[in-house]
């Protein structure tokens, strides 16, 4: 399988993780593609050029970072790090989505910025910010724990550290102590250690 990914992606990032947190490293090669640059092997197997992308053991592509993940966590050994069904399945989802709609209104925003300025829009980066604000305080209420280790607490550690790393800015540790202690726990794991954003 190749999965064609950017270092800095937090979206790469979390698949990368499964990668190693379901034993696939040899099955799984890793294929550095410039989306900006309209990468032609990744143009070729995703239309709209975005990483992650994942070429799978059937050669076709898959899409769109959770659908990869949970993909690699079916084909890959071991106990599920998104359960199959039920009530168990429901939870993790949960959690899972919300970390990525606070990743969203990051790239949102760190897009917003890369613009001119004056192409830029204040109203909208303030929706964006206050916006992501509520998700972080969301997963705070929702208390991940680094022990129950699954696809939501994964994309929520992911979450926070790509928030700090593209944000500096911006404080989401203050009032959200247990979102900088799952922060701290995960990111002494070797498939997190292995996979910062560089």
């Amino acid at each position: 399988m190749k999965l064609y990914i950017t270092t800095p992606s937090p979206f790469a990032r979390k698949t990368r993780i499964v990668v190693r947190e379901k034993g696939l490293s040899d099955r799984v090669e890793e294929v550095l593609a410039d989306p900006y640059a309209n990468a032609p092997e990744l143009l070729a197997t995703n239309p709209v050029v975005q990483v992650p992308t994942l070429v799978a053991e059937d050669g076709l592509p898959v899409t769109d970072s959770p659908v990869i993940a949970e993909y690699l966590d079916m084909v890959g050994p071991g106990e599920r790090l998104l359960p199959a069904e039920g009530e168990a399945r429901l939870r993790v989802k949960r959690l899972e989505t919300l970390a990525n709609a606070a990743l969203e209104m990051g790239v949102k925003l760190l897009l917003e910025k890369r613009r001119p300025e004056h192409e830029r829009s204040p109203s909208w980066m303030e929706r964006w910010t206050a916006n992501l604000g509520r998700a972080l305080d969301a997963l705070e209420a929702a208390a991940p724990d680094a022990e129950q280790f699954d696809m939501g607490v994964l994309t929520a550690g992911v979450a926070v550290t790509w928030i700090g790393f593209r944000h500096p800015d911006y404080d989401w540790k203050t009032g959200r102590p247990r979102l900088a202690a799952l922060q701290a726990a995960l990111e002494t794991r070797p498939s997190f250690i292995e996979t910062y954003p560089v």
